[in-house]
């Protein structure tokens, strides 16, 4: 139900104002917008750009191939990695197209990697046993196999 009496007017000032206000807030999406576009970009071009790098052939002067480069189908290769950050920039940029929330999923790509440091690096890191600790088991191994000899004897 609409509510009774006039409607209150807006001055000049308060219109020029409100417009400031909106202008800027419009400006700020776009910006936004655009800044998630420009990354998703720069994260295809460092990409492409890497696994490009890595598959440089190297030809002699007479035209042969001396090496073909590295295999960007290799498993568990650098270029994997690449290629899945590469495919996960594409889902999610058409996907937000639905909600701009499946841009969230671009985290993944963060934590696969500190997941694939810690399995390869730090995890083995902090789990191995120090040198010390299993030179004196292995004396203490030897003390008991002596002890077992000598009483034999």
């Amino acid at each position: 139900m609409a509510p009774k009496g006039k409607v209150g007017t807006k001055g000049k000032k308060q219109i020029y104002e409100e417009n400031q206000a909106t202008l800027k807030f419009y400006t700020r999406v776009i910006l936004g917008a655009n800044l998630l576009l420009v990354f998703a970009l720069a994260v295809y071009v460092g990409s492409y750009r890497s696994m490009s790098a890595m598959a440089k052939a190297v030809f002699a002067e007479d035209g042969s191939l001396l090496d073909g480069g590295i295999d960007l189908n290799m498993e568990q290769g650098m270029a994997e990695h690449l290629k899945d950050v590469i495919l996960l920039t594409a889902i999610v940029q058409v996907l937000s197209t639905i909600s701009s929330y499946f841009w969230y999923l671009w985290l993944l790509a963060p934590a696969r990697a500190v997941h694939l440091l810690w399995v390869n690096f730090l995890g083995p890191w902090f789990m191995a046993e120090s040198p010390s600790a299993s030179e004196e088991v292995n004396e203490k191994k030897q003390r008991r196999q002596e002890r077992r000899q000598t009483k034999r004897f």
